[in-house]
């Protein structure tokens, strides 16, 4: 048998640690000297002192330990609890790391842009147009071939050089159920259908442009500088804001080389 002392130190815990397991029943000394007060522990208390230690670092509190110590069965079906709760804190940190990644990816990315604004004319151009709200930029992939699908069907001729723009309705940047115009300019107009309408897009004498090189979800970037740069400037958007599409899925394999312009039409802000 073990004095308390030397039971501590075979165990590298404290003996006042020890006394309050004793206090709350969950590690009593084998034996008590009536006369000293002294406590003894045996050698076999020796495998319970280190089940008690290993639960402790397993994050479990000593109110849980005591309920199930002695109850193999409630003890498995806990750890098993606390096995899927780390599992599921596993999972939520990984996909913490992972936005956290996106974020440090879109800073350098963001970085590394050069947003710098351009101002020019948007001409006046003949286009075919269609209008819808769409859940997000990913659905341009499943509509964008179907009208021009429709646009070959009524016999449109694409103008060159190309410009093929989107018209945000909402004016201004949006992630989520966007009311976009997608418009192909067109050497002349052709007789309307329920998808594609023809008509004339006005242009305007002034634009603040910038070119936004990579994916359609990181276009928040271009947006952000530019509007920026219209209210550093003394201007204001003076009609609603487009995306002309330079290249993109169509000639480029990687979403990192589609080049985009955002191209935000400007007045004076004083007028």
């Amino acid at each position: 048998m073990y004095l308390i002392g030397m039971f501590s130190k075979i165990n590298r815990i404290t003996t006042k640690t020890l006394r309050h397991y004793d206090e709350i029943g969950l590690l009593k000394p084998g034996f008590v000297d009536q006369e000293t007060g002294y406590r003894y522990y045996t050698s076999d208390q020796l495998f319970r002192l280190h089940r008690i230690m290993a639960y402790k670092q397993l994050g479990l509190t000593l109110e849980e330990i005591a309920g199930v110590l002695d109850d193999p069965g409630r003890m498995t079906l806990f750890l098993q609890m606390k096995r899927r709760e780390l599992e599921a804190e596993i999972q939520t940190n990984q996909r913490r790391l992972q936005e956290i990644a996106s974020l440090l990816g879109l800073i350098e990315e963001e970085q590394k842009m050069d947003y710098s604004v351009v101002v020019k004319e948007l001409p006046e151009v003949i286009a075919a147009s269609m209008r819808t709200t769409v859940p997000g930029y990913d659905t341009y992939f499943e509509i964008v071939p179907k009208m021009g699908d429709e646009m070959r069907r009524q016999g449109a001729v694409c103008r060159e050089p190309a410009y093929c723009f989107t018209i945000y309705h909402d004016g201004e940047y949006r992630e989520h159920d966007i009311d976009v115009e997608i418009c192909e300019a067109v050497t002349q107009a052709c007789p309307d259908s329920d998808m594609v309408r023809y008509k004339t897009i006005e242009g305007y004498p002034r634009a603040a442009c910038v070119l936004h090189k990579g994916p359609y979800s990181t276009l928040g970037q271009a947006y952000a500088s530019v509007f920026k740069w219209i209210e550093d400037n003394g201007y204001r958007p003076a009609g609603l804001p487009r995306e002309s599409y330079i290249d993109g899925i169509w000639n480029r394999e990687s979403e990192d080389e589609w080049l985009t312009e955002v191209q935000v039409p400007l007045e004076d802000a004083d007028r």
